[in-house]
């Protein structure tokens, strides 16, 4: 019988994220030495890989840091929720930021390809991703810079990491301004806006939506006097569920985020929204 106890076979799963049974047979295998154990996950892991290639990644966490004006987020992805709790995979995650953050790296080709401990960080992640027996992948990353930029993390889950994050930056500094941003990040992770003005909605977008109201508007019979006024007022009704500043404000649905935003005497720059798995 190897020389291990219960207490070392869950030490063990906090320590890789592996899976009961997998770590009983590493365990088995060396006779209870942990640290061998652990190798023996790592290559069974490996090996397993290539068969975990077409795996669905729809759960992991997002996780994002602001310094110095400068907002970096990601994406983590993996298989189940089991693993995106563990602490294997949200060290490998605050990894992944850390290099991101510290590179300034604005693409994720490029932040996989940085070098760390002498190995590029795409191999990093499989390795890890071997240890906790799943498809492991860093699936999205965005930079953001500004007067005042926010970063806000939503759990929709309360066992889970975060699962949604949100940058938000605006053009200037101060009290105002970082309420104003961290105001809006929060209401943006709840409203999911996909443009920041109308100026940022592509034109064949807005032609189709305008066609599709007119069309609408004619086959409900509406008179061709108003057609007009009617199909414009549904464009404007598009742009309030598409355009953050044309939003109303989730906080104060009285008031519009461009309100908002004119109120602390700021604009918004840029914003980036990650929700796992979408």
């Amino acid at each position: 019988m190897a020389n291990y106890t219960a207490a070392d076979i869950k030490a063990l799963r906090e320590r890789t994220g592996a899976g009961m049974m997998d770590v009983k047979k590493a365990l088995d295998e060396a006779n209870g030495d942990a640290e061998k154990a652990i190798e023996i996950i790592r290559i069974k892991g490996l090996k397993g890989a290539t068969k975990r290639e077409g795996r669905s990644t729809a759960e992991g966490l997002v996780a994002a840091k602001v310094s110095n004006g400068v907002g970096v987020m990601i994406e983590v992805n993996c298989e189940t929720d089991f693993v995106a709790k563990a602490d294997k995979f949200i060290q490998l995650a605050d990894k992944v930021l850390a290099v991101a953050v510290e590179s300034g790296a604005a693409d994720l080709d490029t932040l996989l390809a940085i070098e760390v401990d002498g190995k590029l960080l795409s191999e990093v992640v499989v390795e890890e991703g071997a240890i906790l027996g799943e498809k492991v992948v860093v699936r999205k990353l965005s930079r953001i810079e500004g007067g005042t930029v926010d970063a806000y993390l939503h759990k929709t889950s309360k066992d889970l990491p975060a699962q949604v994050g949100v940058l938000f930056a605006v053009d200037g500094e101060g009290e105002a301004a970082a309420t104003a941003a961290h105001d809006i990040a929060v209401h943006i992770a709840a409203m999911s806006p996909n443009y920041l003005t109308r100026d940022d909605v592509p034109s064949d977008l807005v032609e189709s939506e305008r066609r599709i109201a007119e069309e609408t508007a004619k086959a409900e019979g509406k008179p061709e006097a108003a057609m007009t006024k009617i199909v414009e007022g549904r464009v404007t009704g598009f742009y309030k569920g598409e355009v953050l500043v044309d939003q109303a404000f989730a906080k104060d649905a009285k008031k519009s985020v461009a309100q908002v935003l004119e109120e602390a005497g700021v604009k918004g720059t840029s914003f980036a929204r990650f929700r796992v798995g979408s």
